[in-house]
C-alpha cells in the first residue's frame, strides 16, 4: 500500500486522510542471507569519530561481519544476526547508531482520478511553452519572466535525490546528464515479510537505467527544476541548468538509507551545486533517541537515521552542494508534535502510537543544514496538507492545493513532466494515447507527444526553490577548480531569503481550513519576515536574477 509523503495528489486531499553500491544484495556472500547460526541482515553501524577499530571489534564480538565501510561518513556495512545484534553492538561505547538497512523515507506519485474529462477543464493559452499558461506556479514566483532574462548556467548542476529521471522525455532529455547520473538502488521485488515491494525486475540485476523512473515522482520534480525552454510542454523554473539523476528511491517509492547516504556523498563528490530532496522520512515519522516507548533496537535505529543522515548532509555541504528538502504533507506543526501514531511505517502494519516531543526530529526537514520548505496553493495561502513550523520552515512555494477553492480542480496543482509508461501502466492513458482524466495533459506540438501531470505537496514545493537557488549560484557562483561554477551553500542560503517575498502570518493567525465538510486549525506563528507558515517568505526567480544583495 501506498502511503502519502513529501508530495501527494490531490486525490488525497480529497480525502484528507540496499547494497553497497552497485552490488546486489544477492549477489554478495553472506548478506541478509541465512547463514549458519540463523537468519541474518544488513546493519548500518556508525561509530564515533576515531572509534572505527572499536565498533570494528564490537561487530565481530556480536558475531557479526564486516561486509563493506564508508570512512566518508563514518560507518560500517555489516552482517550480523536479526535478533539481539543491534544491542549488543550499540552497547559499545564506540557505537553512535545501528540501524537496518531499511527504509527511511517515502515519495509518492498516485495518478489522481477523482476529476472530470480533460476536455471539461481548461487553461488559457500564455506566453512561452505551448502549456505555459497552466503553470499559475511559474508566474506566482516570477519564474516566467526569469527565464528570458536568466534562465540558468549550463555550469550549474542540480541533483535530484529521488525516484529516478525520465532522462529520455523530450521535456528533460535537453537537460539530462546521462554520464554524471548514477543508481544506487537495487530493485527489491518484495520486501522482508515476503508483501510485493518493487514487483519484478525489469531489468538484469534488479538494477535500472539511470534515465528510467518507474515511479514518476522524481521526474516530475526535476521538470519542475530545469524542463529547457524548447517550443515542447513546459518550462522549469531555471530552464538552462543541467539535471543528474542522483537515484535513491525505489519503484515503489520507498527510500532505504544507505543508497540516501550514498547518493548525498556522490552529489559531493561530482560537484552538484544544488540537490533536491522531495522524499518524506520513514519507517519513523519523528527520530527521537530515546524516547522511552521504543525499544533499545528501536532508538539505536534512530539514532542511526539522524546521525547517518547528517553526517552525508555535512558531507555534501562541505563539498559545495546546497540542499533543499520538502517540509512534509502531514498537515502538523512540527514545532509541536505530541503523538506518533504512524511510525515505525515499514514494514506495512508494524505502526503503534507513541508520544513524542520537539527533541524528535523529522529527518532530513529537521536536519541541520537543510533549507525546508513549505508549500502553498493558488491563492497564496499555505496548503492544507503542508506541514508548518516557526523553526522548521525556511521558505514557501507554490505545491498546488487542488481544494483551494470552491470544490476540487486539477488545475490549481502543479503540472510538471510525467513518464509515459508510468501513465499508461496506471491506466491514465487510452489505447489511442489520449489521456483519461484532467490530472494528465498530453501535448504534441512539435509532433511527437509528451506527457505531464498534476500533483500537490511539498515535494512539489521543494523543486521550484531548488530551481531558484540553481539561478542564485548561476548568477553569483564563481569559477570551480574542477570546471563549472560553485557558491558556498551558506551564501545560497542567505541570497534565497534575501530574495524571497515576505509574506505576514494570516489575520488571524488562527487559519481555519474548511474541506468538504471538515474543518482545520493551523495556528501561524512567528513575523512578516521569518513566521512559521511561509518562513522567510515566498521564493521569488525574477528576484533572484535582478535583486542586488
Amino acid at each position: 500500500m501506498r502511503r502519502v509523503a513529501s508530495g501527494v495528489t490531490a486525490l488525497a486531499l480529497l480525502g484528507l486522510a540496499a547494497c553497497a553500491p552497485g552490488t546486489p544484495a544477492e549477489q554478495r556472500p553472506q548478506s541478509a542471507q541465512t547463514q549458519a547460526g540463523g537468519p541474518r541482515a544488513d546493519y548500518l553501524v556508525f561509530y564515533a569519530e576515531g572509534r572505527q577499530r572499536q565498533a570494528l571489534d564490537a561487530v565481530t564480538h556480536a558475531g557479526g561481519a564486516k561486509v563493506s565501510e564508508d570512512a566518508r561518513l563514518g560507518y560500517i556495512l555489516a552482517t550480523g544476526g536479526r535478533d539481539g545484534f543491534a544491542e549488543a553492538v550499540g552497547g559499545d561505547a564506540a557505537v553512535v547508531g545501528v540501524s537496518r538497512d531499511r527504509s527511511i523515507g517515502h515519495a509518492t506519485a498516485e495518478p489522481v482520478r477523482s476529476f472530470p474529462d480533460a476536455g471539461v477543464l481548461k487553461a488559457g493559452r500564455a506566453a512561452g511553452e505551448p502549456l505555459a499558461g497552466r503553470q499559475w506556479d511559474m508566474r506566482m514566483i516570477g519564474a516566467d519572466r526569469a527565464n528570458a532574462k536568466n534562465p540558468g548556467s549550463k555550469d550549474v548542476l542540480v541533483a535530484v535525490i529521488d525516484t529516478g529521471i525520465d532522462g529520455k522525455h523530450p521535456d528533460i532529455a535537453p537537460n539530462f546528464d546521462r554520464a554524471l547520473s548514477r543508481n544506487f538502488v537495487t530493485d527489491r521485488p518484495k520486501d522482508e515479510n515476503g508483501e510485493t515491494l518493487d514487483g519484478p525486475c525489469e531489468a538484469a540485476g534488479c538494477k535500472d537505467p539511470v534515465d528510467q523512473d518507474d515511479d514518476g515522482h522524481g521526474t516530475h520534480v526535476a521538470s519542475t527544476i530545469a524542463s529547457p525552454i524548447n517550443g515542447i510542454g513546459i518550462a522549469g523554473v531555471a530552464p538552462g541548468v543541467r539535471l543528474v539523476n542522483v537515484r535513491a528511491g525505489q519503484d515503489s517509492g520507498f527510500f532505504f538509507l544507505k543508497p540516501s547516504l550514498d547518493a548525498l556523498a556522490y552529489a559531493g563528490d561530482i560537484g552538484v551545486d544544488v540537490a533536491n530532496l522531495s522524499y518524506y522520512v520513514d519507517p519513523w515519522l519523528f527520530n527521537c533517541a530515546r524516547n522511552p516507548a521504543d525499544s533499545r533496537k528501536e532508538q539505536l535505529e534512530q539514532q542511526a537515521i539522524v546521525t547517518g543522515m547528517q553526517r552525508a548532509i555535512d558531507y555534501a555541504r562541505k563539498k559545495g552542494v546546497t540542499i533543499v528538502s520538502a517540509l512534509g504533507n502531514g498537515s502538523t506543526d512540527l514545532g509541536r508534535p505530541t503523538v506518533d501514531d504512524k511510525s515505525p511505517g515499514y514494514p506495512e502494519g508494524s505502526a503503534k502510537a507513541r508520544k513524542v516531543d520537539n527533541t524528535c526530529l523529522n529527518v532530513p526537514a529537521e536536519s541541520d543544514g537543510v533549507i525546508s520548505v513549505s508549500a502553498l496553493g493558488p491563492s497564496g495561502r499555505k496548503a492544507v496538507y503542508s506541514d508548518y513550523g516557526v523553526e522548521q520552515t525556511d521558505v514557501a512555494a507554490p505545491g498546488g492545493d487542488a481544494t483551494d477553492g470552491k470544490g476540487a480542480k486539477a488545475t490549481r496543482s502543479i503540472l510538471a513532466a510525467a513518464p509515459e509508461h508510468v501513465l499508461r501502466a496506471a491506466g491514465r492513458i487510452g489505447a489511442d494515447g489520449a489521456p483519461k482524466g484532467a490530472d494528465v495533459v498530453r501535448d504534441c506540438t512539435r509532433g511527437a507527444c509528451s506527457y505531464y501531470q498534476y500533483l500537490d505537496g511539498t515535494s512539489m514545493a521543494a523543486p521550484h526553490a531548488t530551481g531558484v537557488a540553481a539561478l542564485l549560484v548561476s548568477r553569483f557562483g564563481k569559477p570551480a577548480p574542477g570546471g563549472g561554477l560553485t557558491l558556498d551553500p551558506a551564501t545560497v542560503e542567505k541570497l534565497l531569503y534575501a530574495s524571497a517575498d515576505p509574506k505576514p502570518c494570516p489575520t488571524p493567525r488562527q487559519h481555519v481550513y474548511q474541506i468538504y465538510g471538515q474543518t482545520q486549525t493551523h495556528v501561524c506563528e512567528g513575523d512578516t519576515a521569518d513566521n512559521g507558515f511561509y518562513g522567510h517568505g515566498l521564493v521569488d526567480a525574477w528576484k533572484a536574477v535582478t535583486f542586488t544583495p
